[in-house]
């Protein structure tokens, strides 16, 4: 809001030191336009602010009341956020002070509807209320159940969202109160199991306006840590109104959103912060949670003795059925007189040899008598077993046979070849006679 927008600029005044009283001095319409030489009165700044924030629209608003003073005809308080370190002064008068059916009180969250009003005189900037009321606890349910509602249709609350806790964890992150008990339960019982395991720890408000932002700081610390394997966020329980930062919707999401597996550990029975649902794993008390991010060491190293037991006997049991099988086979006649199978496979096998010898003697036997066979039958057939028989091939001086008369003629050297030698011959004479035909 800019007071400068409120200025009239029909706004005139008679100057009393700097002018004459004969002249009238015109004064700027707007606050921008002022000089040195030309400036607005005090009272027309103040006039003009009051006239501007007049035009604001009252509004609702919720917070705690931190100062209470009250006198006859008003009631001076000091309203504070709910999650911040902001304040703001408000009035109230009698009358409505007397409508109130809850008289209030330090400490109660109420609603109120205020509007902004200038004092011209001493340049204060005040709220008057009205329709105060306390804000009471069935209303911070109703809002609190409205947010589960929406957080879980957004799938903040399922459980395949959950991160697992690691077996054994290097470093534990806590959050909580300074020298809370709280924090002693979570150590102290975490080291009664584990008596090696390191915690990192953030000690900041677990209460008031400043939790949200100071657990929201300390988890995103430990969470970029990279030797924290899970975080725990503990409190000693407490009254329903100091739980109500672990319901924020801020803190609510940064949970989700951690990369870390975190830990509600918050001391309460009857009613559940939104952090319980949210967080990968709820504990009943600080003292809970320290029991459950650590393995026990006497029930881990009970469990190695009796595997150690249940392996020993295992490694006996098998050496026994391997001994087992190993005299089972030893007790076979093959391994008890292993000659007497080399002796009798040495009968077999000459046996085999002396068949198969007397077979290839046979089978060389026939075949010869095949080949002997096949020679007479060649031998018949061969152009030398025909000369044999007194036949006589007949050949041209060139080495050609002679077949037809019709070859030579008179006068032409021949040669025949006999069984046995050669003859060199001339023609004599020669006829076409053919076999079979009678001789002249």
């Amino acid at each position: 809001m800019n007071p400068e927008d409120a200025g009239r600029p029909g706004d005139t005044e008679q100057p009393q030191d700097t002018a004459p009283p004969t002249v009238e001095r015109v004064l700027p319409p707007r606050a921008g336009l002022t000089t040195p030489e030309n400036p607005w009165p005090l009272r027309l700044l103040s006039e003009n602010l009051h006239a501007y924030i007049a035009r604001c629209d009252p509004t609702w608003v919720e917070g705690q009341v931190v100062e209470l003073n009250q006198r006859a005809r008003v009631t001076y308080l000091t309203l504070r956020d709910v999650d911040e370190e902001i304040s703001v002064p408000v009035t109230l008068f009698a009358r409505e002070m007397a409508q109130m059916e809850t008289p209030l009180e330090r400490g109660m969250r109420v609603v109120a509807q205020v509007k902004p009003d200038f004092w011209t005189k001493t340049g204060r900037l005040s709220m008057i209320g009205q329709g105060v009321r306390p804000v009471g606890l069935g209303d911070l349910l109703v809002r609190i159940e409205r947010l589960r509602r929406a957080l879980a249709e957004e799938g903040l609350f399922d459980a395949d969202r959950k991160k697992p806790l690691p077996p054994l964890p290097n470093r534990v992150g806590l959050i909580t109160g300074r020298n809370s008990d709280a924090e002693k339960d979570v150590v102290r019982n975490a080291r009664l199991r584990w008596p090696s395991v390191e915690f990192e720890i953030r000690n900041v408000a677990v209460q008031g306006t400043s939790a949200v932002r100071g657990v929201m700081g300390a988890l995103e610390d430990l969470d970029a840590d990279p030797e924290v394997d899970v975080i725990i966020i503990a409190r000693g329980g407490g009254a329903f109104e100091d739980l109500l930062p672990f319901s924020d919707e801020m803190l609510l999401r940064a949970v989700a959103a951690a990369t870390t597996p975190v830990v509600s550990a918050i001391g309460h029975e009857n009613d559940q912060p939104l952090l319980d649902f949210v967080a990968d794993l709820r504990a009943s008390t600080p003292t809970d949670a320290g029991k459950r991010v650590v393995p026990d060491w006497a029930e881990e190293k009970a469990q190695v003795a009796r595997a150690r037991v249940v392996l020993d006997r295992a490694v006996l049991q098998f050496l026994d059925r391997e001994q087992a099988a190993l005299d089972s086979i030893r007790s076979r006649p093959v391994l008890d007189q292993p000659e007497g199978m080399v002796l009798v496979r040495e009968e077999d096998v000459d046996r085999l040899r002396e068949r198969a010898l007397r077979t290839v003697l046979h089978r060389t036997e026939r075949e010869k008598d095949t080949i002997v066979q096949m020679k007479h039958r060649v031998r018949a057939l061969s152009p030398q077993e025909t000369l044999s028989r007194g036949y006589a091939v007949v050949m041209t001086e060139g080495g050609a046979v002679v077949k037809s008369s019709e070859q030579v003629t008179v006068g032409d050297p021949l040669g025949i070849r006999l069984a046995h030698g050669e003859l060199a011959v001339r023609t004599d004479s020669t006829s076409s006679r053919q076999p079979g035909e009678p001789t002249d």
